[in-house]
């Protein structure tokens, strides 16, 4: 069972908004240590990790979310430093995601859509971010002092869902295998 590919669903950033991260991480990589600063084509926004999957449950859960493609694109902010753990010694880095209720229901939509393809059910309350680092490997860190200096917020159009299956060993290591495309403004 190990052996078998890892696998989760996101929203894929747009290329300006991936560029904004990766100059945060260039610059944040000189005053924290972390073991692992996720490469620019690597960052997203999880939706729904999903672990080791067989190819053909895989492929079940990509007919099921066909339904998504019905769900409208919108618009979140993007920006501010935050972080999971202790903030002197924080386990994850990450950009914020503006927690909007379109956001929300699609992450519910997409919980809903795979619990009843099988897969269980997240138990922590979803919080919207983009992973710039993980895997703390210092002494301390002032991530609230750092915000300030990273805190600029930029708008970003969400049209477009992904399945990534994760090769650890390559990098980038996430590689889009299902594309779903949202409804258009107006249409």
């Amino acid at each position: 069972m190990t052996n078998l590919p890892h696998y989760f669903i996101a929203i894929p950033l747009t290329e300006s908004i991936k560029n904004k991260f990766s100059n945060w991480q260039l610059g944040l990589k000189e005053s924290l240590a972390y073991k692992q600063w996720p490469h620019k084509d690597d960052l997203h926004i999880t939706l729904k990790f999903l672990g080791p999957v067989e190819l053909d449950r895989i492929n079940r859960l990509i007919k099921s979310l066909e339904v998504i493609k019905a769900t409208p694109a919108f618009s979140v902010l993007t920006g501010n430093l935050g972080c999971f753990g202790n903030p002197k010694k924080p386990r994850v880095l990450w950009a914020g995601v503006e927690k909007t209720n379109e956001i929300m229901q699609l992450q519910q939509s997409i919980e809903q859509i795979a619990r009843q393809a099988g897969f269980q059910e997240e138990n922590r309350a979803y919080k919207p971010h983009i992973t710039l680092a993980k895997k703390w490997n210092g002494t301390e860190a002032n991530v609230p002092l750092l915000n300030e200096r990273y805190e600029e917020q930029q708008t970003m159009t969400i049209n477009t869902v992904v399945v990534n299956r994760i090769y650890p060993g390559s990098s980038p290591k996430y590689q889009a295998v299902a594309e779903f495309n949202l409804k258009k403004r107006g249409d």
